[in-house]
């Protein structure tokens, strides 16, 4: 029994190495073919050459490298543009937003802050059509936020070169917005230069010689409106005097519907300063807020209305009500009050080129634009409305000034080249 179980044991040992040795075979060939290799050599010497896939190139065979010869890297295929047209291509990268990210914050700051605008030349805009607008124009991006890489690469590549790209929570930019419905990107950009802006070539061709002057407006929505309304008339300029909201407040923004990039805009204006930005030879023009007197006075009746009209003239500049019944009681107030004459808005009154005041409706307009419209030989336009209506809303009135004078540059053209025509 003994001699059998030795004899089993002589017959086993020569075979545990060849086990072994098979399994490391086995390993070893399983790990080649993974990588797919171009030549699987089996044990027995047989050969077999894989067929490579359409468009690879053959790789150089290990065993032909020498041990010392470093591989020869290929370089990168570059695309056959020239430039990159895609956001890949350009080689752009953003950076993600972290908790407590100080960057945010300066966004809150520009949007609250008007001293920080003007002294920082910034100011931001939101909305997907709104930022176009403004690239179109010129305007200069300093940071993007954006909630989805789409809406970056939606934007022109060579506009984006040089600008901060961060990726916020969508949550982050409802928190900031004042839109009711956030449209996922928000931009700082430099304060646009009007000199320096690139307005649409269809709205210079169409430009008419008709400025507004903004008098002391400070309802955000009503200037957004008013702007709007420049821009789709024609305007070729629109002046803010000091006292107006700041243009570039995000209420006004949004209220002027790309309106800011499509006219120009000079803000923050002394009325000292005003006439040097108008053409020579303006009659500037002032929208008349005190329709009862001024109806009255078309209709030599300004007795019974001038003296409330007066007196509200006074009030509303901060004049002593003692000095104001004084003066009224006297007369002394046809001195200093300037004598512009009143005419109703659909006469002809763009004979020559013409600016346009607009009051606010709690200020109405100041000393100085009447000053300035006695000076030109300006009007008071007149809007008639029915009795008891104290006066429309400085937007309205602003959008009916401005298409009637459109109208009447409109006809004068006509009847130039009817002439020219006859001739």
């Amino acid at each position: 029994m003994a001699a059998l179980v030795k004899s089993v044991r002589g017959a086993v040992r020569p075979l545990l190495p060849v086990v072994q040795i098979w399994g490391l075979d086995v390993r070893r060939w399983v790990r080649a073919l993974r990588r797919s290799p171009l030549k699987v050599v089996f044990p027995s010497g047989q050969m077999v050459e894989r067929k490579r896939a359409p468009g690879k190139q053959p790789r150089k065979a290990v065993s032909e490298a020498t041990p010392h010869e470093p591989r020869q890297k290929q370089p990168p295929q570059m695309s056959p543009s020239k430039t990159p047209v895609t956001w890949e291509e350009s080689g752009l990268r953003y950076d993600k937003a972290f908790s407590g990210d100080r960057r945010l914050s300066s966004v809150m700051t520009i949007v609250k802050s008007r001293p920080f605008r003007e002294k920082q030349g910034k100011i931001l805009l939101e909305g997907r059509r709104l930022i176009a607008d403004a690239l179109k124009a010129g305007a200069v991006p300093k940071v993007f936020f954006f909630s989805r890489l789409e809406y970056i690469k939606e934007l022109p590549v060579d506009k984006l070169k040089g600008v901060s790209l961060i990726k916020v929570k969508f949550e982050d930019i409802k928190d900031w917005s004042d839109l009711v419905t956030p449209q996922g990107i928000m931009g700082i950009f430099a304060k646009p230069d009007h000199g320096k802006m690139t307005y649409p070539k269809t709205q210079l061709h169409h430009t008419l010689p008709l400025l507004l002057i903004c008098d002391n407006l400070r309802d955000p929505g009503n200037l957004g409106t008013i702007l709007r309304s420049a821009a789709g008339a024609g305007c070729s300029k629109v002046l803010l005097t000091k006292g107006c909201v700041d243009a570039w407040e995000p209420k006004v923004l949004r209220a002027g519907m790309g309106a800011h990039f499509q006219v120009p805009i000079i803000n923050n204006l002394e009325w000292e300063a005003v006439p040097n930005y108008l053409p020579p030879d303006t009659r500037v023009h002032v929208a008349d807020n005190c329709g009862l007197y001024a109806q009255a006075q078309m209709s030599n009746k300004a007795s019974d209305h001038g003296g409330v009209c007066d007196r509200r003239f006074l009030k509303i500049h901060k004049y002593d009500d003692e000095v104001a019944e004084e003066d009224l009681e006297t007369g002394a107030s046809k001195g200093w009050l300037p004598d512009v004459e009143v005419q109703s808005y659909d006469l002809d009154w763009t004979e020559e080129p013409a600016a346009v005041v607009i009051g606010g409706e709690t200020h109405g307009v100041s000393l100085e634009s009447l000053q300035l419209a006695e000076s030109t030989g300006g009007k008071r336009l007149l809007i008639p409305v029915v009795p008891g209506v104290d006066s429309l809303n400085s937007a309205m009135a602003a959008s009916i000034l401005l298409f009637e004078g459109k109208r009447q540059l409109r006809v004068r053209a006509e009847h130039l080249s009817r002439d020219r025509s006859y001739h």
